[in-house]
């Protein structure tokens, strides 16, 4: 009779070991309702976030290929072409004084110098000033001026850059052209020092040839070598 009784206290101890569980599955569950509210609440904030968050991408991209491309162009700018000031009225009327224009110094390492180029070169008497002037004469050539009319030759040579006013109607004897020389002259012929006065120019003192005229405004484009604009 006393052993069904000594069987009563494991009743009570199994229910105690189910109240723990119990609680906490409850608590559980309140933690992923609290849980489910907090992301309800931040989803239209993350909804409202995105478009400002792409708009600062955007621009990140903007600015990285904005500098990209300056990056470039100075690249370009400084090592295959150098902005040169023009002193003089030597190449009036394609140039004026104080005239800007862009020089491709790289040109000549991948073509030759033509007739009618406009070349900076180093002064043969000074290689410490620069000097720009239109080749006339190429290697092996023989140049000659009868009354401001160039020969080369033998034969008379087309020069539309030269407007009648710049003409220099004196006589120039007839001369011949180094190997690997130029002769040079400027288009204004009665105010210009040219090869007439310190002879041919050789190709090793040519750097540069003109290309570009950028200031003043109004004479922005590119320069011609065979025409001179009427400025």
């Amino acid at each position: 009779m006393a052993r069904p009784d000594e069987k009563r206290p494991a009743t009570p101890t199994s229910l105690e070991t189910r109240l723990p569980v119990s609680s906490s599955v409850v608590t559980a569950g309140r933690m992923t309702a609290s849980a489910r509210s907090e992301q309800a609440d931040s989803g239209p904030a993350a909804e409202r976030s995105a478009p400002l968050h792409s708009l600062r991408n955007e621009i990140r991209v903007w600015t990285r290929d904005l500098l990209i491309a300056i990056g470039l162009a100075l690249v370009i700018i400084v090592f295959l072409y150098q902005p040169v000031k023009v002193e003089g009225t030597s190449m009036a009327p394609l140039l004026s004084d104080q005239e800007r224009i862009f020089i491709n110094k790289f040109v000549y390492r991948f073509e030759p110098i033509q007739r009618g180029d406009v070349v900076v070169f180093w002064y043969p008497l000074d290689h410490s000033k620069s000097f720009i002037k239109r080749v006339v004469g190429l290697p092996g050539e023989t140049v000659e001026i009868r009354q401001g009319a160039v020969y080369v030759n033998g034969k008379i040579v087309p020069e539309p850059y030269v407007p009648p006013q710049y003409e220099d109607l004196s006589d120039f004897a007839q001369v011949s052209v180094p190997k690997d020389s130029y002769f040079v002259m400027g288009d204004h012929r009665i105010s210009s020092n040219d090869s007439r006065v310190f002879g041919s120019v050789a190709s090793r003192f040519i750097y540069g040839r003109a290309v570009f005229a950028y200031w003043p405004v109004d004479h922005f484009g590119s320069l011609s070598t065979t025409e001179a604009d009427t400025k």
